[in-house]
């Protein structure tokens, strides 16, 4: 079994971002800029935007880490993003979640604009994706793809299936498999007989947000198997996957293991996105060629 690291793709792919940031620096006397914005004092979600601080450091990219009280009201907190929006300095901005129960009845994905959207999550960004008309995606699945093309699996004619239908995950995931010429198949959470259509895949994205939920009699001999699931072990040993990964081995191809596959990647994604931003919105305001996106 082939084991598909994110790790390797990741630090590739992150060489490529130092080398344009840097060429961006050069060209328009700034380096592109990540808004990361953080409510209250979640450890999780402290522990995530840290992450993202750092990695934007590695590759040459400014980073803003926007700590806002979680007794915030909502339209102070509309406010805050609108400046953010309209900050001519801020070519992407993530919005961490979850956010605080007062705040949810915002909804993100229609109130931020697609220019800025650097998590790919806006109905607008989305809107494109499905239409395959997206200079950038959501960051596990385009994640995913680069994955993909990295270890030279070509989709093209093969029966993917994807099991999620979340517009972060599973939706996206689908869109850009098929625009890539796979032949799609989205379960969800009422599927009836979900191993009937997972043992006909070649390849199973699995994003099903539950702890080793597919193990080797649900795939195909010989499919690949792409894991998207984080979760705690419970038993003081990291984390794992919504796959039973030990009872792939002899058994599929190839496989992303947890942790070490999809994750490092979702983070190399937006900071990819956020370069494609930056290069597009200096280009609409100084009329400059945008250049080739590193996909």
């Amino acid at each position: 079994m082939r084991i598909l690291d994110g790790r390797i793709v990741s630090k590739e792919r992150r060489a490529k971002i130092l080398a344009r940031a840097t060429e961006f620096r050069s060209r328009f006397g700034r380096s592109p800029k990540l808004a990361v914005v953080i409510v209250g004092d979640h450890l999780a979600s402290q522990v995530y935007v840290r992450n993202k601080i750092k990695a934007c450091q590695e590759v040459g990219l400014t980073s803003q880490k926007v700590a806002i009280p979680s007794t915030v009201g909502l339209s102070q907190f509309k406010d805050l993003m609108s400046g953010l929006e309209a900050d001519e300095e801020t070519d992407g901005i993530l919005v961490q979640l979850p956010l605080p129960s007062h705040l949810r009845e915002l909804d993100l994905g229609e109130f931020l604009s697609a220019a800025k959207d650097a998590d790919g999550f806006t109905y607008a960004t989305l809107g494109k994706v499905g239409a395959g008309r997206s200079r950038i995606a959501p960051c596990t699945p385009q994640g995913i793809m680069s994955i993909l093309a990295h270890y030279q699996i070509a989709v093209a004619g093969l029966h993917c299936v994807v099991v999620g239908r979340s517009l972060i995950v599973g939706k996206p995931m689908s869109w850009l498999l098929t625009d890539a010429s796979a032949t799609v198949t989205l379960c969800h959470s009422r599927t009836k007989d979900l191993r009937s259509f997972t043992r006909q895949a070649d390849l199973v994205v699995v994003a099903a947000g539950q702890q080793g939920f597919l193990g080797r009699e649900d795939f195909r001999q010989g499919s690949v198997v792409i894991d998207v699931g984080m979760h705690g072990s419970g038993e003081g040993k990291g984390v794992c996957g919504d796959v039973r990964f030990a009872e792939l081995a002899g058994w599929v191809e190839a496989a992303t293991p947890v942790p070490g596959g999809v994750g490092p990647m979702t983070i190399t994604t937006l900071l990819e996105n956020t370069l494609l931003l930056a290069e597009a919105r200096q280009a609409i305001s100084s009329t400059a060629e945008v250049p080739k996106e590193p996909r």
